[in-house]
């Protein structure tokens, strides 16, 4: 019984808000409905809405800052982003240094149809390979074509907007999007 309360204030504030969205004008004192005044419903396919800043649409790979270290591969919870690479030689960054191995990218596939959008690839990776876009329009006919390549995946870095700036007296140092 403990419960009831509770139940009933949560009842209370969903009648208010329903008699606010259908009776927009002065409430329940007019029983003359006029939801078309209250609720704000987007026709989606003929009026488009902008996304909110930093809005979670479609994920961007920068190719050239990737490493294939597997970081986002291996935290990803749902197993969507799929990667292979090689090592090869590279000269040394000193003259007289021995020779270096570093990852080269031969594959990165991140497949939509399982993923959930949580963002945490996006978040471990520590090269800023990975950014977010505020891209939400690419759906597809067949399952099989969400199946994103790193070609794909690359052409959506050119939506990515810019970092907000910090707040007033933040010591961080400001991130840019490579470009």
């Amino acid at each position: 019984m403990p419960q009831l309360p509770g139940l009933i204030k949560g009842l209370g504030v969903t009648a208010k808000t329903a008699g606010r969205t259908l009776f927009p004008k002065r409430g329940w004192k007019t029983l003359i409905p006029a939801p078309q005044i209250g609720a704000v419903t987007v026709q989606y396919p003929h009026e488009k809405e902008a996304p909110p800043e930093r809005a979670r649409g479609v994920i961007a790979l920068h190719e050239e800052n990737c490493t294939a270290c597997m970081l986002c591969s291996r935290s990803c919870p749902d197993w969507c982003i799929y990667i292979e690479g090689h090592k090869v030689k590279a000269p040394p960054r000193r003259e007289g240094g021995k020779p270096r191995t570093v990852n080269m990218l031969d594959r990165f596939d991140i497949d939509y149809a399982l993923c959930m959008y949580c963002g945490i690839c996006v978040d471990v990776c520590p090269f800023d390979a990975l950014f977010w876009t505020p891209e939400y329009e690419y759906s597809e006919p067949r399952i099989a074509d969400l199946l994103h390549d790193k070609d794909r995946l690359g052409e959506w870095m050119e939506t990515v907007p810019d970092f907000l700036d910090y707040e007033a007296g933040s010591e961080q140092k400001v991130r840019k999007v490579p470009r």
